[in-house]
């Protein structure tokens, strides 16, 4: 029988131990990575979040994955912490889900997201009229690199 995305939505937050604003700056000042899966628009208009990096959603196992050839140079290991921040801490629950079921273990996601970081008065670097980029990927030929 289908479930309806609120159903899958609950089911894999059972699996995660979400962090809220000031646990996922704990966790990043102790070496967690922070993923910011945000489609460009939202960064470019809201900023983003001093030392995370930047993984669009449809390309994050490939750059997490640490046997991946195109990985970001931080996926070093499958025992990587990894925080993943969407808008508002929907994605990103399913996200992690998705990274934990490739052997990244200590995937979790920042409940309430980007928006709740800022509210939480945490660092934000604002947006300076330019676009964001995405985290460099390993063989990656410049900034820009292709799509996976």
């Amino acid at each position: 029988m289908p479930r309806s995305a609120e159903d899958q939505l609950a089911a894999v937050r059972e699996g995660l131990v979400r962090l809220d604003p000031a646990g996922a700056a704990a966790a990043a000042a102790e070496g967690a990575l922070l993923v910011d899966i945000r489609y460009g628009a939202l960064r470019d208009r809201d900023g983003t979040i001093p030392g995370a990096v930047i993984v669009e959603r449809n390309e994050l196992e490939w750059r997490l994955d640490p046997q991946s050839d195109y990985r970001i140079p931080q996926a070093v290991g499958h025992d990587l912490h990894v925080v993943v921040i969407c808008n508002e801490g929907y994605a990103s629950s399913l996200a992690a889900a998705s990274l934990q079921d490739i052997g990244i273990h200590r995937a979790t996601d920042l409940d309430g997201g980007f928006q709740s970081w800022r509210a939480a008065g945490l660092p934000v670097t604002p947006p300076t009229g330019e676009p964001t980029v995405r985290t460099p990927y390993i063989g990656q030929p410049d900034a820009g690199g292709a799509s996976r």
